[in-house]
């Protein structure tokens, strides 16, 4: 299965495209920070990660703008250009 769950930080928020089939498409820039347990031990994690949204998702992150703090919910795959992983977010709490 491949699901990405992810609490972050609305970094930036690319301009709006639009897909073939005439849905809104937005590029996104999400930083996440905080801790997680490896070998029983916690660990400062920060990372930054591409992400793009699609249709109602784009809509209401552009509403939420820069700088607001969510929990991110999707799955990754390829970037069109083979380059890296790009986080496809489906939905936002």
């Amino acid at each position: 299965m491949n699901q990405l769950i992810l609490q972050a930080t609305l970094l930036e928020l690319g301009l709006v495209r639009y897909t073939p089939a005439g849905l809104m498409a937005l590029d996104l820039g999400l930083k996440h920070e905080g801790q997680a347990l490896e070998a029983g031990r916690p660990r400062k994690v920060s990372m930054e990660i591409k992400a793009v949204a699609i249709g109602e998702t784009a809509k209401r992150l552009q509403a939420l703008g820069v700088g607001a703090e969510a929990r991110f919910s999707g799955f990754l795959t390829n970037q069109r250009n083979g380059r890296g992983t790009i986080f496809h977010v489906t939905a936002v709490d």
